[in-house]
């Protein structure tokens, strides 16, 4: 978890999501190309029109074309288009054709061509490419049902499209990991890191609060299969290790004055690494990604390699003399490069770690995702053959803290050769480019909050990873992109509340009391009791968060910027949960009536029926 070194203030205030089209801003009469995101750079207007009826059929003949169909299918369902069956052969006027040519080479393995006429037809080279196709297809379709005449060739300029989110202390709901998900996709994004933690089987002590399910985790890992989204684990290594080392103080480093230091891995301890790669073991139950992230950021942060005089010692006793303490933090990450190797997964790391100070390389291969400017600078990385992707800090939204200023990189044409510290002349050795989430301070944003600054953010990296970063005179233009395309099909609005505002009995079990329901700006709800409003408040705190199970939900004075008194009533069979929108835990009754916070999975929640 990255302790980031500027701030800036919480959104002032909620900007509207964009929920509801709006027109083409493209002039079909002048052959302008159709308005996407990312925007197409190769447009060949013709005469004519294509016309979406609900006759309308898909032609998919191959099981490769009838997996992109049947998906294209279901999302024009949910996009309010109708069923639209899948057949095969004999394309008609009005349908929409999907075609995979193993063939067309020079689309490479990502790229389509759209033809529109007096059909819709998509051509690829490759399943992935087809189906990227259809997110085209899908956003011209938010737009009205007349596309005009013409055609495109639409290829990626960057392998590597994506954005990272850091789950790994606080809890993020999995509706809205489902909603990034779709977004993503139907913006040609391929990539999504998540720094989580899995509840172990194998290490019950580790299963601190909040971890997911491993059911969860395959419920979200089939559908970035489905929506071509690889979604590549990591567990932060060796710093940041207190979510799974908390409760192992064999495994803490000690420094020199004798004190365990929960958060760094011992790595002198073969114990360690063996631990740490039975967790990679343990996650390839549930993640199918071909890459393991390691982190392997800020081991040292706030403090420094002289107070562990163990790890210089273990660096010269492996590496001679002349080691230095940071040959010994290199050695780790080649342990963990040579363990995923062998597991057929590709390893990458931050790059703050890499200071130069080492006289051991980073094996080859490894891929740096460079956030920080520090003495190695990104051109250096290319040099030694490291596979470079830019995951700026100026790409970054800090829960609580900095925001990415999307209008600011915009209208400068940010695009993936410009690092922290350094912009390169070519985008040779560059992968590519992502959004970073992360959770500095757990309760100074709720989610929803989050996702108002996301959705800008994640289009403007769409379009600066796929195409030209800068298509549009002005922001303006170009925010109005994301309006006119609106949200992916499947896209759940999740700022609604499932009851009106007003005063409700609460009732559950034995237990009941009396409360004013009020919805706040953010799509949660307030509960609000005669001796005040309930919050949850106690117990160890955890980026600011009361994250242990078990803390008490009572009522507390009512603060409108108080986050930890927004909830969330999720409904369920009979009734609603009532879970808090920051701790992400349920509500239960104790044997004495005492309202208690504890993951769904380990006590059952109250329902409550409101009158």
């Amino acid at each position: 978890m990255r302790r980031r070194l500027r701030s800036a203030g919480v959104l002032a205030a909620l900007m509207l999501l964009f929920t509801a089209p709006v027109p083409a801003l493209a002039d079909d009469e002048q052959g302008a190309p159709p308005v996407t995101v990312p925007a197409l750079t190769d447009w060949t207007p013709a005469s004519g029109n294509y016309t979406y009826e609900r006759s309308a059929r898909l032609v998919a003949d191959s099981a490769t074309e009838r997996r992109v169909a049947d998906t294209l299918a279901g999302d024009l369902r949910d996009a309010g288009h109708g069923t639209v069956p899948v057949v095969r052969g004999g394309a008609r006027p009005g349908d929409i054709v999907i075609d995979v040519r193993p063939s067309q080479a020079s689309l490479g393995t990502e790229g389509y061509e759209l033809r529109a006429d007096k059909r819709l037809s998509v051509t690829a080279a490759t399943e992935t490419g087809a189906f990227y196709g259809t997110r085209t297809v899908l956003q011209l379709l938010a737009q009205g049902d007349r596309i005009p005449a013409g055609r495109t060739v639409d290829v990626p300029r960057y392998k590597e499209r994506g954005a990272g989110v850091c789950a790994c202390y606080i809890n993020i709901s999995l509706p809205w990991l489902e909603n990034l998900v779709r977004e993503m996709a139907y913006h040609k994004l391929n990539q999504l890191l998540l720094e989580l933690k899995v509840k172990s089987d194998a290490h019950p002590e580790a299963n601190t609060w909040g971890y997911y399910t491993k059911d969860e985790i395959r419920r979200l890992v089939a559908l970035g299969k489905r929506y071509h989204v690889e979604i590549i684990p990591e567990i932060n290594s060796p710093g940041h290790m207190d979510p799974w080392i908390e409760n192992r103080p064999d495994l803490q480093l000690t420094d020199s004055d004798g004190n365990k230091q929960p958060s760094r891995l011992d790595i002198t301890r073969p114990e360690a690494l063996a631990y740490y790669t039975g967790l990679i073991d343990e996650y390839a139950q549930v993640f199918t990604a071909t890459s393991w992230h390691m982190g392997a950021d800020e081991y040292m942060l706030g403090s420094d390699f002289a107070k562990y005089p163990q790890i210089l010692k273990y660096a010269q006793d492996r590496y001679g003399p002349e080691a230095t303490p940071q040959d010994a933090f290199i050695d780790f990450v080649n342990r963990v490069h040579v363990y995923a190797a062998d597991k057929g997964k590709k390893l990458r790391i931050w790059n703050d770690g890499l200071t130069g100070a080492n006289t051991v390389p980073v094996t080859a291969g490894t891929t740096v995702e460079h956030w920080l400017d520090v003495a190695t600078k990104p051109s250096r990385l290319r040099a030694q053959g490291y596979p470079l992707m830019n995951a700026a800090y100026a790409l970054y939204l800090v829960r609580g803290g900095f925001h990415s200023d999307t209008k600011g990189l915009y209208d400068q044409s940010w695009d993936p050769r410009s690092f922290e510290g350094e912009k390169l002349a070519s985008s040779e050795g560059i992968t590519g480019a992502k959004i970073s989430l992360w959770p500095d301070n757990g309760r100074g944003e709720t989610e929803n909050e989050v996702a108002v600054a996301l959705w800008p953010a994640l289009r403007h990296i769409a379009q600066a990873t796929w195409s030209d970063p800068h298509p549009d005179g002005t922001y303006a233009e170009f925010t109005a992109r994301g309006t006119a395309v609106g949200h992916a099909p499947g896209w759940r609005d999740l700022t609604r509340v499932p009851v009106p505002d007003g005063s409700y009995t609460f009732r559950t079990g034995g237990r009941s009391f009396q409360a004013e329901v009020r919805r706040t700006a953010d799509g949660y709800v307030t509960v609000r009791t005669a001796d005040g409003c309930l919050e949850v408040r106690g117990g160890k705190l955890t980026l600011n968060v009361p994250l242990q199970p078990g803390v008490e939900a009572a009522p507390q004075t009512c603060d409108p910027a108080n986050t930890l008194q927004r909830w969330q009533l999720e409904p369920t069979e009979g009734g609603y949960r009532l879970v808090n929108a920051i701790t992400r835990m349920t509500v239960s009754v104790t044997d004495d009536g005492r309202l208690v916070q504890y993951p769904p999975d380990l006590r059952t929640p109250a329902v409550w029926h409101l009158t």
